[in-house]
């Protein structure tokens, strides 16, 4: 009987061109799905809870998958990790009700954008964050962090300028951390647009170093005009941390 299993998926996502399946290309979609499909003898469709970018990691992406097996929650997770390659792993797996789907069901995600900005590079992190040749002003982000937090229309902050759906969102908290060498971007909503939270953290930077005022902001917003807004920062900086329900 065909049964519906939840999991939690944490992904190194250097070498990959995203979550989602492509043809031809290493994905972490189609990673798990060969796995599950072999592990099945049938094709098997894993949705997940968004679609990171290429390079992007995660240490908590939800998924759900409906599967015909014998295998417990526990065997299935560990039958995973087996054949999965080295930087993917399989937290957890358990059954799920038959309505639950792992993208429609959510309510919020935190991502996390890292970067290092101390006098010695960050050798064994490197793939995690983001060095920086100069010291933004944190309090200066946090100014403009508050104007960005709330229900407002992101297109400025869309990486995809044909977007057609709506570009609103919610984003209820940012949050911008120093320790030490390391500055930490803490993002909250209920969803985000393609490049969203890197545009977000490429434009909070400028205003750090001074190329943008925090006053700006609801101007940007306000334009709908991706051009306005700052750079998109790098991808190996982002990390989704978990996923609500």
């Amino acid at each position: 009987m065909k049964k519906n299993y939840k999991m939690i998926i944490c992904y190194d996502g250097s070498r990959y061109y995203g979550w989602e399946h492509q043809p031809d290309r290493d994905t972490i979609q189609g990673k798990l799905e060969n796995v599950l499909s072999r592990m099945c003898g049938e094709e098997i469709d894993v949705i997940g809870a968004g679609r990171t970018d290429a390079g992007v990691h995660a240490k908590a992406m939800t998924a759900n998958a409906v599967m015909d097996t014998r295998l417990s929650p526990e065997e299935i997770r560990d039958y995973m990790n087996r054949y999965l390659p080295d930087d993917i792993a399989v937290k957890e797996v358990r059954e799920a009700a038959e309505r639950f789907h792992a993208r429609y069901k959510a309510v919020g995600k935190l991502y996390c954008y890292t970067c290092f900005d101390g006098p010695v590079k960050p050798v064994f992190q490197r793939k995690y964050v983001t060095v920086l040749d100069y010291h933004p002003d944190v309090e200066r982000m946090r100014r403009a962090a508050a104007y960005l937090e709330g229900k407002h229309d992101y297109k400025s902050f869309c990486g995809n300028p044909r977007m057609k759906k709506s570009t609103v969102r919610v984003v209820d908290k940012i949050e911008i951390i120093r320790k030490g060498g390391f500055i930490y971007f803490n993002f909250h909503g209920t969803g985000f647009l393609q490049n969203m939270v890197r545009i977000l953290t490429g434009t909070l930077l400028e205003v750090g170093r001074g190329k943008m005022e925090p006053e700006q902001m609801p101007e940007i917003l306000e334009a709908r005009n991706r051009q306005l807004a700052g750079p998109t920062a790098p991808p190996g900086g982002l990390c989704l941390m978990k996923v609500d329900y």
